[in-house]
């Protein structure tokens, strides 16, 4: 479903802007990297402030641009919320599987994100840094608990060896694209009902209530 080849010569169908969260050092910024630029870098210094970088692909012969925005995890740092979250249609939430107070800070993450963002926002939970399995502190049977629980999907991911980057934000895209697929599908029909002949010309990237359905060909549980 998903083509992995960039495609700048046709006009954007979509843009989805994803919020990677978490606490500092777990390896955000490397994620994005990765994903954006197939990059690592192992002297990465600590981001500051804000900054996003896009990455184009085709979803179901259809280019979709992924904004995606990092932000630094420190404390100070967190006047930035409010604009941070706004428009965000899913949201990475990222934790250091070595290090268990990074897990445990996930909860107040979630609630930070739910206060700020739309409340069906499609949201991952990624334990990062897995190919540092020797120094585990999180099971992960513990955070498939919470992402059951929090009807969250979530998968375990290495930037440094770029596991399951791709499809953690391939999944979290895809998802998106299908729900505000039905949602355009919905108004057309809306339209068609109330005798309106006109085509739908955009869609309102807010994603709707949805019931939790698994996206096909990666190792990745959606809980409800």
């Amino acid at each position: 479903m998903a083509n992995l080849h960039s495609n700048f010569n046709q006009n954007i169908d979509y843009v989805f802007k994803i919020v990677l969260i978490g606490d500092s050092a777990v390896g955000k910024s490397q994620l994005l990297a990765r994903f954006a630029r197939n990059e690592f870098s192992l002297d990465s210094k600590a981001t500051i402030g804000v900054e996003f970088q896009t990455r184009t692909l085709m979803i179901d012969h259809k280019n979709i641009k992924a904004q995606i925005w990092d932000t630094a995890g420190q404390e100070r740092y967190r006047a930035v919320t409010s604009a941070y979250y706004r428009g965000a249609v899913g949201a990475m939430l990222v934790y250091d599987i070595t290090k268990r107070q990074t897990f445990d800070h996930v909860a107040r993450w979630l609630e930070e994100l739910r206060g700020h963002a739309d409340k069906n926002i499609v949201i991952m939970l990624v334990g990062n840094k897995s190919d540092l399995g020797t120094l585990r502190a999180v099971p992960t049977e513990d955070a498939k608990e919470f992402a059951q629980r929090e009807s969250l999907f979530f998968m375990e991911t290495s930037a440094l060896e770029s596991i399951n980057v791709e499809p953690a934000f391939l999944t979290v895209l895809t998802e998106i694209y299908r729900v505000v697929s039905k949602k355009a599908l919905l108004a057309n029909d809306d339209q068609e009902s109330a005798g309106s002949s006109s085509l739908l010309k955009g869609t309102k990237l807010v994603v709707p209530g949805q019931e939790p359905i698994p996206v096909g060909g990666y190792s990745c549980c959606k809980y409800s």
